[in-house]
């Protein structure tokens, strides 16, 4: 579960994130949606633990910048950072001995045959395409088996076939309890198994809806969002 209680992020007199609250339960995919600059990226890092915020996020009852909170999560970047210098395989094992892992070689295997790096194992970060690279941030969240996952952009440069098994996986997941957040322009994307929409603007939630209300109004995912967002820009 991720309970977010009053975020917000400030740089210098900007303030990206304005006192958000909202809470994703286990076995649910949320999505964070909002146009370019509404502060979702800047949630994820929150969330993630890697930016300083005001406000409290806990992930499963955990303070999220505890060691904690970080065994259960698992984060995929917007852009990803592999080390260069490390192949493909050379990441599965730093994560799993960074998280102290045990016989995690079979998972890290079917991760990697999934995402289709299993010819390109011994490459290294530097040598493979941006598309190859957010393959490889995606089997490194997932080795550690997460019980919450966060996703920046998850689809961006992955090819069809990544993208179908992504969506495999998210389902799968949910399946088994995980609680999820995708940050996502890609709405279309997600139209299949999304539970809940955030919608973001100026920094603030200005809208969140379930599934199943949506569904009863007959509306679908990118209509509900241009009528929020638009509806939001001319009351500005």
């Amino acid at each position: 579960m991720i309970n977010v209680s009053h975020l917000t992020k400030k740089y210098n007199r900007f303030t990206a994130n304005n006192n958000m609250s909202f809470m994703v339960n286990d076995g649910e995919i949320a999505v964070l949606a909002g146009p370019n600059g509404a502060g979702k990226s800047t949630a994820i890092k929150c969330i993630a633990g890697l930016l300083r915020f005001e406000g409290e996020i806990e992930i499963c009852g955990h303070n999220n910048k505890s060691l904690e909170a970080k065994r259960l999560l698992g984060y995929v970047p917007e852009i990803p950072a592999p080390f260069e210098l490390l192949t493909v395989w050379e990441h599965m094992e730093f994560i799993a001995r960074a998280y102290k892992l045990e016989n995690w070689q079979e998972r890290a295997e079917e991760l990697i045959r999934r995402m289709e790096l299993h010819d390109k194992k011994d490459k290294m970060g530097k040598e493979l395409s941006k598309g190859m690279q957010q393959k490889i941030s995606i089997c490194c969240a997932l080795l550690i088996e997460p019980k919450v996952v966060l996703f920046d952009e998850p689809f961006v440069g992955l090819d069809p076939h990544a993208i179908k098994e992504l969506k495999a996986m998210l389902s799968e997941l949910r399946d088994k309890g995980v609680t999820i957040l995708i940050s996502t322009h890609m709405l279309d994307s997600v139209e299949e198994f999304w539970d809940k929409l955030l919608i973001m603007m100026h920094g603030r939630i200005e809208a969140e809806r379930e599934r199943s209300a949506v569904e009863k109004s007959g509306e679908n995912l990118e209509e509900l969002f241009f009528k929020i967002t638009e509806k939001e820009k001319s009351e500005g």
